[in-house]
């Protein structure tokens, strides 16, 4: 142990010893990892550290899990998305979802309304949008407390992330909360991955390219590799990366979530200073007032989201007959090689060639082959050999 670690942090330490269940001993590897000195000396603790973190929480789940008992927190998705409103208690989550899709929800004004993840769908812009609400977070979900593993487990599912603010109190101290315990959880929000690559060999031990990138102490990311079985493989940098980034990589439990803020109760009295304030502390995050009791600004939500996803629509059609829907969504740059695989894989191997309606052709009906690259909004007809 480095000389230089505090009296705290050796307390953290020995009540990680004298812990006699996993949330104890949780609790206590939290304690430590916020205790112990960040400096280059201990870099292999908070690594060590980091590792029992993840493993003691692989433990709750797996028990959580065998146990067999409380709500099943499990959605299938439908649609072209799925987006979790997560919230505190009384945020207005239920409301927002009842004003935005199809879904028969409970809305009372009280906590802990919602006791299970409850599904709805909105359509906007042709597209079907799964919304979830998730029952409400509170301080320590990421211990597991009140169901919390599975509140998290169904928060990490989606695809998109809508946090739901209560402008009528302090939206801050809410978001404060629970963006501490998705952290906690695994959870980055609005963060890109790290950019590097790993590909495992038969042979020849471990390699890094782009060390350039590497933020840290290389010894650390090779024994990081070897605590995960890989003894062969070379790994390519190729961003600015540190051993923190790097490790929760190789955690394949991590998820990096696109995210937006619903503020609620946005006609409610002293929330256009909450707004501002909600909307200067995080500016990285679109912030979308709304009031779902009174249906103010439920438009500019709709399209908050769906810009959240990040998909073009493709509308396909058969030669000879009109144009099919709904569209089939797709990621930007999509080719039409892809687009045909989504209609069926048998136009993917017998492709032809196809015509384009749309934004990205030159003329009505362009003949294009399997690389053409598509935009929201087209039309594309198939045909196969």
């Amino acid at each position: 142990m480095p000389s230089n670690v505090t009296p705290e942090y050796q307390a953290a330490e020995e009540e990680f010893r004298q812990a006699k269940n996993p949330k104890e001993r949780l609790r206590a590897l939290e304690k430590m990892l916020t205790l112990i000195p960040k400096h280059k000396g201990t870099e292999k603790m908070q690594m060590q550290i980091k590792r029992r973190i993840s493993k003691v929480k692989e433990e709750m789940d797996a028990r959580s899990r065998k146990m067999g008992h409380g709500p099943v927190f499990n959605v299938k998705k439908e649609g072209a998305a799925q987006v979790a409103l997560v919230g505190l208690p009384n945020s207005g989550k239920s409301s927002v979802l009842t004003r935005l899709s199809n879904a028969d929800v409970q809305v009372g004004n009280y906590p802990f309304t919602t006791t299970i993840p409850t599904p709805g769908m909105l359509e906007y812009k042709d597209v079907q949008i799964q919304l979830v609400e998730i029952p409400a977070l509170i301080q320590d979900v990421s211990m597991g407390k009140g169901f919390g593993l599975q509140i998290l487990s169904a928060v990490r599912a989606a695809d998109v992330v809508a946090i739901v603010i209560d402008l009528s109190r302090d939206s801050v101290e809410q978001m404060t909360v629970i963006l501490e315990e998705l952290e906690k959880g695994g959870i980055r929000l609005n963060e890109d991955p790290p950019d590097i690559e790993i590909i495992k060999r038969a042979e020849g031990g471990i390699e890094l390219r782009g060390r350039q990138f590497l933020q840290g102490d290389e010894q650390v990311i090779k024994e990081l590799l070897l605590r995960e079985k890989v003894h062969n493989a070379i790994v390519v940098f190729r961003g600015d990366t540190t051993v923190d980034q790097f490790q929760e990589a190789l955690d394949e439990s991590t998820a990096f979530r696109p995210a937006l803020i619903l503020a609620t109760k946005g006609d409610l009295k002293n929330s256009k200073e909450q707004f501002v304030q909600l909307r200067g502390q995080y500016s990285s995050y679109e912030v979308v007032p709304i009031s779902a009791e009174k249906g103010i600004n439920l438009e500019p939500v709709k399209e908050a989201i769906y810009r959240r996803l990040n998909i073009i629509r493709v509308y396909t059609k058969t030669p000879g007959e009109q144009v099919a829907y709904p569209p089939i969504t797709m990621k930007p740059q999509s080719t039409v090689h892809e687009a045909a695989g989504r209609i069926h894989k048998q136009f993917q191997r017998k492709f032809k060639y196809a015509r384009i309606w749309g934004p990205s052709a030159k003329y009505e009906g362009q003949k294009v082959g399997s690389d053409h690259i598509l935009q929201d909004g087209d039309i594309v007809e198939v045909h196969i050999r």
